[in-house]
């Protein structure tokens, strides 16, 4: 285990303190929950995931673990947010899902104890939120097992991403929180892309995620602009 965690305590506290609102459908974390069903398909059409060991990395209240438990995954969700969490376990328990667990455990720290043990791993809406995220894509890869999937989802860091996805998202629309993302810790394509090649990891397929403010309509497309998808594979001949 390293000596020092890699996550932001203002980060943390931030999401701790919404936690108890992560179900709420009409919350600040209702566009997790009207995307989720996109990049659930999107996950599952790649790498079907009906009886495989799934991890989710930075789990948050569950919603994506949740979801992908109930199509058959056992998951294991895990965050350094212990609100977060519990209200996860709590959700989980009151809905019924089975094959679901949360654990408040770093990347790092569970690819040192239980390395090449997924088929498959996500790691959504995060890597912007971690002072290194290089660090968890490199987790990312040691936990997944070899010929193993690993998936991420970010935001693009360009000025049509400042304004849609932070001034518009948080300051005109409300739709998060106002600070909810920092210019500065957004990830570009080329840049993640350049992190999965030193973790190890092939990238097989992209995708763009895009949103109506209007109508209220999320879709994926072949525009990285601003939100995108990763999805990466693990050689079968890797360790």
């Amino acid at each position: 285990m390293t000596d020092t965690v890699n996550a932001d305590p203002a980060e943390l506290a931030k999401f701790s303190e919404l936690a108890h609102r992560w179900w709420d459908l009409e919350s600040e974390f209702r566009p997790l929950h009207e995307i989720n069903p996109l990049r659930l398909d999107w996950i599952d059409g790649i790498a079907p995931i009906a009886g495989r060991k799934v991890l989710d990395v930075g789990c948050g209240g569950g919603i994506l673990a949740d979801s992908m438990a109930r199509k058959g995954a056992e998951v294991l969700g895990v965050d350094l947010a212990d609100k977060a969490l519990k209200v996860a376990q709590l959700h989980a328990l009151e809905a019924g899902t089975r094959g679901v667990k949360y654990r408040s455990v770093s990347a790092e720290a569970l690819a040192a104890e239980q390395p090449a043990t997924f088929d498959v791993v996500t790691c959504m809406e995060m890597l912007e939120h971690v002072p290194d995220p290089a660090s968890v894509v490199k987790a990312c890869a040691e936990l997944a097992k070899p010929g193993g999937w690993v998936f991420f989802s970010t935001i693009n860091r360009n000025l049509k991403s400042f304004m849609l996805a932070i001034v518009g998202a948080e300051y005109v629309l409300g739709m998060l929180p106002r600070g909810t993302h920092e210019y500065q810790k957004l990830i570009r394509p080329s840049e993640l892309a350049a992190g999965c090649r030193a973790a190890g990891l092939d990238l097989r397929h992209t995708r763009g995620l895009e949103h109506n403010p209007v109508t209220r309509r999320y879709w994926l497309s072949g525009d990285t602009s601003v939100n995108y998808m990763f999805a990466t594979q693990k050689p079968a001949g890797s360790l």
